[in-house]
């Protein structure tokens, strides 16, 4: 692996945790606004609740995360290969209009 590879991994790594716990606060506060709309909670079934709450809110985001990633990469895949044919439409347009230009010259220089 290149210097360059290890820094956007490291990068990514450190995005990927960044992330991650800010969803965890964001499920934590959520949890706790839950768990004060329920007032007759004991403190252990708030605790529960609380930490049951966020386990499935991170849950929930991981896999909001990996749908998200897959159709990236479907995107990016199909815009790949719409590049690569137009690229190669253009390519072979120019070469025709090379050709026909080439073609023009010599006709006309013959004559």
């Amino acid at each position: 692996m290149s210097v360059n590879e290890e820094e956007r991994a490291l990068v990514a790594q450190v995005e990927g945790h960044l992330l991650l716990t800010a969803t965890r606060e964001e499920g934590r506060r959520a949890a706790a606004r839950l768990a004060n709309r329920i007032g007759w909670l004991t403190d252990t079934q708030r605790a529960d609740l609380e930490t049951s709450f966020e386990a499935e809110y991170v849950a929930l985001a991981r896999t909001s995360w990996r749908h998200t990633a897959r159709r990236a990469e479907t995107l990016r895949q199909e815009y790949e290969q719409r590049y690569r044919t137009l690229r190669l439409r253009l390519v072979t347009g120019f070469l025709l209009a090379c050709a026909f230009w080439a073609a023009a010259c010599l006709i006309s220089l013959s004559a």
